[in-house]
C-alpha cells in the first residue's frame, strides 16, 4: 500500500480520540508552540489568504483565525487541507463551534478541504501564507510536498512551519525517545485502540531529516530565506521560510 493511503486510513481511524490524545501526551505545550508560530503569520491586520497543510482537526487553522480576530484583522480566510477526511470530520465541529465557518458572516473564516498535499489543487501565488503543523513529516515525498507549498505561495509569502524533531542534547533525548518508544506506543494505543498509529508516530519523528538537512531542502524547493528556531530543548522545531 503507498505511504500516502496509509496515512490517510491510519488518521481516519484514529480521528475521534487524536485530540484529547494529542493534548494529554504532549502536555498542552503544543498549544505554546502553535501560539509561536500563528504571531509570524499573522503579523498585520492587512486581508491575508492563508493555506493551512496537512491541517487535520483544524487546531492550527483555529489558532490562526483567533489570532487574526485579536488583532482586528480585515479580512482573514483560512483553508485547511488534508487527505484525512475523518480528521476534517472533527475539525468542522470545531470551527463551527468556534464561529469562524464560512457561513457565520465573520470577516474571518476557516474552511477545510481534502485533497493531497503533495498536488496542491491551487494556482501559483494563490496565498499570502502557508502553515503546516506536524504533517510534513507525513508526505510520502517530501521535496515534491515543499514544491508546491512554494508554487502556490505568493511572492514574498512567508511559510512557517512547526515539527517535531529529536533533541540535540544527549540527556534530553535519553529521556525524549524513553517517552515516544516506550509510552507513548502503549498509552496511545490503549485509548485509541490502534497501537500501531502510536508506533508509527514517533517512528516518523525520529526518520524526519534535521535542521542541518531539511534547511537545504527547503532553499531547494524555492525559499530565499529560511530561518529555523529550537523549541523546548529542540522537542519542536519552527522553520520561518520567505520566498
Amino acid at each position: 500500500m503507498p505511504k500516502k493511503e496509509g496515512i490517510k486510513i491510519l488518521f481516519d481511524d484514529i480521528s475521534p480520540e487524536y485530540d484529547r490524545l494529542n493534548h494529554i501526551l504532549s502536555m498542552n505545550i503544543d498549544k505554546r508552540w502553535r501560539k509561536k508560530a500563528v504571531r509570524r503569520i499573522i503579523n498585520t491586520d492587512s486581508p491575508l489568504k492563508v493555506l493551512d497543510v496537512a491541517c487535520g482537526t483544524g487546531d492550527f487553522s483555529i489558532a490562526i483565525a483567533s489570532r487574526a480576530l485579536k488583532i482586528k484583522s480585515r479580512g482573514v480566510k483560512v483553508t485547511g487541507i488534508d487527505i484525512s477526511e475523518g480528521m476534517m470530520r472533527v475539525g468542522r465541529k470545531k470551527i463551527k463551534k468556534a464561529g469562524f465557518n464560512p457561513e457565520s458572516g465573520k470577516n474571518v473564516a476557516v474552511e477545510m478541504v481534502q485533497a493531497d498535499c503533495e498536488d496542491l489543487p491551487y494556482a501559483d501565488g494563490s496565498f499570502d501564507r502557508i502553515t503546516a503543523g506536524f504533517g510534513v513529516r507525513n508526505f510520502e515525498h517530501l521535496e515534491k510536498g515543499l514544491r508546491e507549498m512554494a508554487r502556490v505561495l505568493s511572492e514574498d509569502g512567508r511559510l512557517v512551519i512547526l515539527e517535531l524533531s529529536v533533541p540535540s542534547n544527549a540527556l534530553v533525548r535519553w529521556f525524549y525517545e524513553l517517552y515516544f518508544i516506550k509510552i507513548l506506543p502503549p498509552v496511545g494505543g490503549k485509548v485509541s485502540g490502534n497501537r500501531g498509529a502510536y508506533e508509527y508516530l514517533p517512528a516518523s519523528v525520529l526518520r524526519f531529516p534535521g535542521p542541518d538537512r531539511f534547511i537545504p531542502m527547503l532553499k531547494e524547493a524555492g525559499f530565499r530565506k529560511v530561518v529555523h528556531k529550537a523549541l523546548t530543548f529542540g522537542v519542536c522545531r519552527m522553520y520561518v521560510c520567505e520566498k
